[in-house]
């Protein structure tokens, strides 16, 4: 008895170690996502202004672990992209954040997904300190958008859907340690 005490105890603190760990944002290793398992390839913390504010934590799930952020955008394997905010954001900073990120990094121009970005734009609300904001990456399908745990709905498009990745992976991402931290360098998630 007293081994599988001890036994229960280590076993959950290797599953507490394990998991990713930023800014008092913990995320599990591992997720499953549409019956496939993803795991954590890295965290990042998004601070703002230059009292570095921060505003975010966001976690990056993969089928297979990768620091190449091209490779990551243009892969087609199912990807989970998760924004955990640790304070509170207006509607009007997060849409003006997602058009500078489009603007900044969409991989075809703007116009061709344009009514894509403002379908994305209507969904978003303002958000308070612990709501989650994740964006569910399908291939064949588009990208899922889930607001604490609720479907806001799908967005086709292949194009859209790695736009929408490369605002935190692609050139001008919200901070370079951000996107370090997602492609798991830099800190990473432990």
């Amino acid at each position: 008895m007293r081994v599988a005490t001890i036994m229960i105890f280590v076993l959950g603190f290797i599953g507490v170690a394990a998991a990713g760990d930023k800014a008092g944002v913990r995320m599990p290793d591992t997720i499953d996502v549409a019956g496939k398992p993803l795991v954590l390839n890295g965290m990042g913390l998004r601070e703002a202004t230059f009292f570095k504010v921060d505003v975010y934590v966001a976690g990056l799930y993969l089928e297979s672990v990768s620091s190449d952020a091209g490779a990551i955008i243009a892969s087609q394997q199912t990807k989970r992209l998760v924004l955990r905010f640790v304070r509170d954001v207006g509607r009007g900073d997060i849409v003006k954040a997602w058009n500078s990120g489009f603007a900044g990094n969409a991989i075809v121009k703007l116009a061709t997904i344009q009514g894509q970005i403002d379908r994305l734009n209507a969904w978003m609300g303002d958000f308070e300190k612990g709501d989650t904001l994740s964006f569910t990456f399908v291939p064949g399908q588009g990208v899922a958008v889930d607001i604490n745990g609720a479907r806001k709905g799908v967005i086709a498009g292949e194009d859209f859907s790695r736009s929408v990745l490369a605002i935190w992976l692609g050139p001008k991402p919200p901070t370079g340690a951000l996107r370090k931290g997602l492609l798991g360098k830099h800190g990473g998630a432990r």
